[in-house]
C-alpha cells in the first residue's frame, strides 16, 4: 500500500480561450499566486460562465489518487474544512480510494487551486487558497496506515508551514520504526529557495525516492546543469528521478543511469504532469518493479493526463492500457 500525507485542495479548471481573462484579474501568465478566500471567490465567480470542473487536488493527492486508478492500494492524509469544497474533495477521494483519512475540521475553509488553462498551449495560471490545508492536527495521522503500507509519499509543501510540518516530521519517524520506504516530491523551486534547510535532512537522511524536475535539481545542486544536479543527489539518495518534461525523465538507481523517453501526444493541460509521473512512478514501485521500469510507466501516465483537462487520469481502463 501507499499511503500519502498532503495539503487538499479542490482543483477548479477552468478553459480560457486568451489572456483577456488574466489581465482582468490582474495575474502574470503561467505562475501561481496564494491568494485568500475572499479573493479566490471573487476569481470564480469571474470565470464560471466559461465552465468549471472541480475536482480533489493537491501534489500529493493527484500522485495517490494516481497510483490508485492505475492499481495500487492507497491512502490519503489531509484536512478539508466544513463546506461544499471539503464534502467535493471527501466524495471524490472517497470515488477512488475507498476508505481514507481525509479529516472534515472546522477550522476554516477548504483549500482551493482555480487553475486557468490556456486554449492555445495549454498553460496554466494559477490562483490558490491553502484555506486550511495545512492545519491537520497530530491527532489525524493514522499509525495503522502508515505501518501497513510499503511506501510513504509527501512533498515539499508540507515543510513551509503550519500544523502539518509536525505531522509530517511524526509520519517519517513511523516510516523510520518500520521500514517503510519514503518517497519524496520536492514540489516547487520556490520551497526550495525558502526552505532548504528544513527539507534537506528529508532529502538526504530519510527519503528512498526524490522527484525533482530541472529547475528545482538546478537549485538543490547549486550548478546550471540539471543532470550533475542528479548525480551528485544520487550519491546520497537510493533513488533519484529528475523530470524533464518533453525531453523525457532521467532515473539513477545503483549506479546506474537510464534515460526514459517521453510519450509524444497533443497537450490540453499541463495541470499535475509530475504529479502523475511520481503517482505512476510508485504504482511501479509498489509493486516490485525496478525504478527504470516505473519511470516508462511515470512517463505514459504523465503523457496521458496532459492529454486532458484535470491532474489526474479518471478513466481506469484507459489508464491501465495506456501503461501496458
Amino acid at each position: 500500500m501507499i499511503s500519502g500525507l498532503g495539503n487538499a485542495l479542490v482543483d477548479a479548471l477552468v478553459r480560457i480561450p486568451d489572456d483577456e481573462v488574466l489581465q482582468r484579474l490582474d495575474l502574470r501568465r503561467g505562475t501561481m499566486h496564494l491568494v485568500d478566500d475572499a479573493r479566490w471567490v471573487t476569481a470564480l465567480r469571474e470565470v464560471e460562465a466559461l465552465g468549471v470542473e472541480f475536482a480533489p487536488g493537491g501534489s500529493c493527492a493527484n500522485t495517490i489518487v494516481t497510483a490508485a486508478v492505475l492499481g495500487a492500494e492507497a491512502d490519503l492524509h489531509a484536512n478539508v474544512g466544513p463546506d461544499r469544497f471539503g464534502e467535493i474533495y471527501v466524495e471524490g477521494a472517497a470515488s477512488v480510494l475507498g476508505e481514507h483519512h481525509v479529516r472534515r475540521g472546522d477550522d476554516g475553509p477548504t483549500g482551493k487551486c482555480l487553475s486557468l488553462i490556456s486554449e492555445a498551449d495549454a498553460e496554466r495560471t494559477m490562483l490558490t487558497d491553502l484555506g486550511c490545508a495545512m492545519e491537520l492536527p497530530l491527532a489525524a495521522l493514522s499509525r495503522e496506515s502508515l505501518r501497513a503500507a510499503s511506501i510513504f509519499h509527501c512533498t515539499g509543501y508540507l515543510f513551509t508551514g503550519g500544523p502539518i510540518g509536525a505531522v509530517a516530521d511524526e509520519a517519517l519517524a513511523e516510516a523510520a520504526a518500520h521500514d517503510t520506504r519514503v518517497s519524496f516530491d520536492v514540489a516547487d523551486p520556490w520551497v526550495i529557495e525558502a526552505h532548504r534547510e528544513r527539507l534537506a535532512p528529508v532529502v538526504h537522511e530519510q527519503a528512498h525516492v526524490v522527484f525533482l524536475n530541472a529547475e528545482e535539481a538546478k537549485l538543490w545542486g547549486g550548478v546550471d546543469d540539471p543532470v550533475a544536479a542528479a548525480e551528485a543527489l544520487a550519491q546520497r539518495v537510493p533513488v533519484v528521478a529528475l523530470k524533464l518534461g518533453s525531453k523525457g525523465s532521467l532515473v539513477l538507481w545503483d549506479g546506474q543511469r537510464h534515460e526514459v523517453q517521453a510519450t509524444r501526444v497533443a497537450a490540453l493541460d499541463t495541470t499535475g504532469a509530475g504529479d502523475a509521473y511520481a503517482g505512476g512512478f510508485l504504482y511501479g514501485l509498489d509493486r516490485g518493479l525496478a525504478p527504470p521500469r516505473c519511470a516508462e510507466i511515470a512517463s505514459r501516465i504523465a503523457a496521458l493526463t496532459v492529454s486532458q483537462v484535470g491532474a489526474v487520469v479518471r478513466d481506469q481502463d484507459l489508464a491501465r492500457t495506456a501503461i501496458g
